[in-house]
């Protein structure tokens, strides 16, 4: 594990927060309400933050400045992010899958 991949965490969550924010706001939902696209947004960044932090741990720990036990919570949590993010992306695969099998 490298200072690497705390950046691609980091740019991933940036990607993913500028593909959220193309677009027109023509949608017709009030500015500022909240959303899917803004609970989405914060989901994926919570998800980089967890891997960086994950990643942080374990290159303190590398250098002999870090407790063993945070560096097994950082990676657990990160881990538990990483199931989430994969469980709703399979999830929202479905109903699209679904949504491709509706009649016209």
């Amino acid at each position: 594990m490298s200072v690497n991949a705390s950046r691609a965490y980091l740019q991933a969550a940036q990607a993913a927060q500028k593909s959220l924010s193309i677009g027109d706001n023509d949608d017709g939902l009030i500015e500022g309400a909240g959303g899917f696209s803004d609970m989405l947004s914060s989901a994926v960044s919570k998800a980089g933050q967890a891997g960086m932090t994950a990643e942080n741990a374990i290159s303190t720990a590398a250098m002999g400045n870090a407790d063993l036990v945070d560096v097994v919570t950082a990676v657990a949590a990160a881990e538990a992010t990483l199931e989430t993010v994969v469980a709703v992306r399979d999830e929202v695969i479905k109903a699209y899958q679904e949504i491709l099998r509706m009649p016209i």
